[in-house]
């Protein structure tokens, strides 16, 4: 199946513009987050990203890793993906979380919507 499930990339010209303008705002940020534990075949990812809606603001994606983790990518204001991030962490996710590690970076503005690859 190659169509693109709701909040993926994609869009116009114009839309990558704007992607692009809002990442370069002051408190924009990227931030990547490695989740570990009993995270793949329970909901995760796609629990991450009603709550990554539900927060706002983030564009990004949820994705499972080979090695038994999720990748989490979230951009947006720093605040929602420190809301993200609190919630990773201590949140009522389905399955059991053992540990996140997260780095911070400038956003790219390459993502609209947030989407479960």
């Amino acid at each position: 199946m190659t169509g693109r499930t709701a909040g993926e990339a994609g869009g116009t010209a114009g839309d990558a513009v704007e992607r692009r303008e809002r990442a370069a705002a002051g408190d924009a940020v990227r931030m990547t987050a490695w989740v570990r534990g009993r995270v793949q075949g329970v909901g995760f990812r796609w629990f991450t990203r009603a709550n990554a809606l539900r927060i706002g603001g983030l564009d990004g994606f949820v994705l499972n890793l080979g090695d038994g983790r999720v990748q989490v990518v979230a951009e947006g204001p720093r605040d929602r993906c420190e809301l993200l991030l609190e919630w990773l962490r201590t949140g009522d996710t389905p399955g059991r979380v053992e540990g996140v590690t997260e780095m911070w970076g400038r956003p790219r503005g390459e993502y609209r919507g947030f989407a479960v690859r």
